[in-house]
C-alpha cells in the first residue's frame, strides 16, 4: 500500500512556455485541488447524484464523472456566474440586498500546512472480501474540524501515470497536508456494515473501514 502526497505546484516535463489551453487546465486543476481540500461535497445544496452513479449540478444543469470534476465546476466561472444571479433573485424575492455584479466568489484561505497525518493501514478478510482499514491521527487538526475523505479515479491525479487497475482514498484535515493512498480500482461494498467511518475526538483518530465486493469468477 504505498500513500502518495498532493504535491502541488509539481510541474512535469519542460520546454517552451505554456499554452493558453495547458495553463487553463493547470488553472483548473489547481482549483479542483483547492476545492478537494476546503469544499465538504456533502453539504452542497446544488449537488444530486443520480440513477447512472453520475453527479448533476441543478444549478447550472451539468453532468459530472466525478467528485473531483464537479468541484471543479464549482469554482469554475458559470457556476460562480449562476450563484451570482440566484443570489440576485433570492435578494429581489426577500426585499434583501444582492452582491455586487461581478464579484466573484472568493475562494477559501488556505492554512499553513505541517506536515503529514500519521497513518496505519491494516488488510484483512471478511468471509470472501477482501478488506481495508485506514487508522490516521491528526493530534494538532483546527478546533471544531473533522478529517474528511473522497475517493478519486487514477485519470484524475497528476502525480503518477494514470493506471486503471488503481484509485486513491484521500485524507484531508487543516492544518495537515492531504494524503492519498492507492488502492485496488475494485467495486466498494456501501453497505453500512461494510463501510464505515470514525472519528474520535477525544484521540484525534480518524479511522475508515472498507470491503471490496466479492470478485467474480
Amino acid at each position: 500500500m504505498v500513500d502518495r502526497q498532493n504535491r502541488e505546484g509539481v510541474k512535469f516535463g519542460g520546454g517552451g512556455p505554456a499554452s493558453d489551453a495547458q495553463q487553463a487546465r493547470a488553472r483548473r486543476e489547481r482549483l479542483r485541488q483547492l476545492a478537494l481540500e476546503t469544499f465538504d461535497i456533502s453539504k452542497d445544496p446544488y449537488l444530486v447524484r443520480n440513477h447512472l452513479g453520475t453527479l448533476e449540478c441543478k444549478l447550472c444543469a451539468t453532468v459530472h464523472v466525478t467528485e473531483g470534476s464537479y468541484m471543479a465546476h464549482t469554482q469554475g466561472k458559470r457556476h460562480q456566474m449562476s450563484l451570482q444571479r440566484r443570489a440576485e433573485r433570492d435578494a429581489k424575492i426577500t426585499g434583501g440586498v444582492s452582491r455586487v455584479p461581478n464579484a466573484p466568489r472568493p475562494l477559501p484561505k488556505k492554512s499553513l500546512k505541517i506536515g503529514r497525518p500519521g497513518y496505519k493501514v491494516t488488510k484483512f478478510w471478511e468471509d470472501d472480501q477482501r478488506g481495508l482499514e485506514f487508522e490516521l491521527q491528526f493530534p494538532d487538526i483546527e478546533p471544531g474540524l473533522q478529517p474528511r475523505h473522497s475517493f478519486m479515479s487514477a485519470f484524475e491525479q497528476k502525480v503518477e501515470v494514470p493506471d486503471k487497475n488503481f484509485q486513491y482514498l484521500i485524507f484531508a484535515a487543516n492544518p495537515y497536508e492531504t494524503v492519498a493512498f492507492k488502492i485496488p480500482n475494485h467495486p466498494l461494498d456501501k453497505n453500512p456494515q461494510k463501510f464505515s467511518t470514525n472519528w474520535n475526538k477525544e484521540t484525534k483518530t480518524f479511522t475508515l473501514r472498507l470491503l471490496f465486493k466479492p470478485l467474480e469468477h
